[in-house]
């Protein structure tokens, strides 16, 4: 495992990484993303997209968040989700104890409103793998 550059973001980076839907939560030096993303990502990985490709459109920069980055996260999320499925990516298995973050009672209505697109963008996602994943069920039982 190649040593991985300590990212350490500045407050206007933080800020922008946690206006992107697909971020819980950042601190200086990491990022915890959404379970959606997480098993968006993985989902849209199994269909032939890159991780870099992945990340860009999920609105991430990777000259800020390093370009090693979503290729070291895929490859997590996937030996997460091979080990313990789903429920693995719900729960963030980094840093217990880590604490949350701030209320987003900042938040401004525009904020709110993109944050609230791309959530329904990412649930649509789900919904679309969900009848996927049923339809290759029902195939299994024929």
């Amino acid at each position: 495992m190649g040593m991985l550059k300590r990212v350490v973001f500045t407050e206007e980076q933080m800020g922008m990484l946690e206006a992107n839907p697909n971020v819980l939560r950042v601190t200086e030096s990491a990022i915890t993303y959404t379970p959606a993303f997480k098993l968006a990502a993985i989902q849209a990985y199994m269909q032939g997209q890159t991780p870099s490709e992945i990340f860009i459109q999920a609105g991430f920069n990777l000259d800020v968040i390093g370009h090693q980055k979503p290729k070291h996260s895929l490859k997590r999320w996937r030996d997460t989700f091979n080990q313990y499925g789903e429920k693995g990516l719900m729960t963030e298995r980094r840093g217990k104890g880590s604490t949350g973050r701030k209320p987003s009672g900042e938040l401004s209505a525009e904020d709110e409103l993109k944050r609230a697109k791309a959530k329904i963008k990412l649930l649509e996602a789900q919904v679309d793998l969900l009848k996927k994943l049923d339809a290759l069920e029902q195939q299994k039982k024929r």
